[in-house]
């Protein structure tokens, strides 16, 4: 592991990597947010679905400025070789793909790390900052 990714804790004891703070670890879902939602009882329309073009471009540059792309579906592991050739198909750049993501929306992710989400509502474009209220726990 690179240096720059090993961290030790007060009492010299490691803990888990963190990027740093010029660089972000995307976790971009597929069905829905890059590409039509094709839900897993019908895998034959994954190999022919087209991508959002804008997700196509956005997530490309996202890569080339050094960002961490990782896709992280619900497709299930049988999908994963399939979901891998259409990526690679339609020119997808990426670190990895994250297989098994618990359907049915309504995400709350909660972690060590510092989280940020964005819901995907129809187009690709860079993000801007913007102060919404959010759930945080109690100090």
């Amino acid at each position: 592991m690179k240096d720059e990714f090993k961290h030790k804790d007060s009492k010299g004891q490691s803990i888990s990597p963190s990027l740093p703070d010029n660089v972000k670890n995307y976790l971009i879902d597929i069905d829905g947010t890059i590409t039509d939602d094709v839900p897993n009882e019908e895998p034959e329309r994954m190999a022919t679905c087209e991508p959002f073009l804008d997700a196509l471009e956005t997530i490309n540059k996202w890569y080339n400025k050094g960002h961490q792309i990782c896709f992280f579906t619900s497709r299930t592991e049988e999908h994963k070789k399939v979901t891998a050739d259409w990526l690679s198909k339609h020119g997808f750049k990426y670190h990895s793909l994250l297989m098994g993501k618990p359907r049915g929306g309504n995400y709350h992710w909660i972690d060590n790390h510092i989280v940020k989400a964005t819901r995907y509502k129809g187009r690709f474009t860079d993000l801007i900052n913007k102060n919404e209220i959010i759930q945080v726990f109690k100090d």
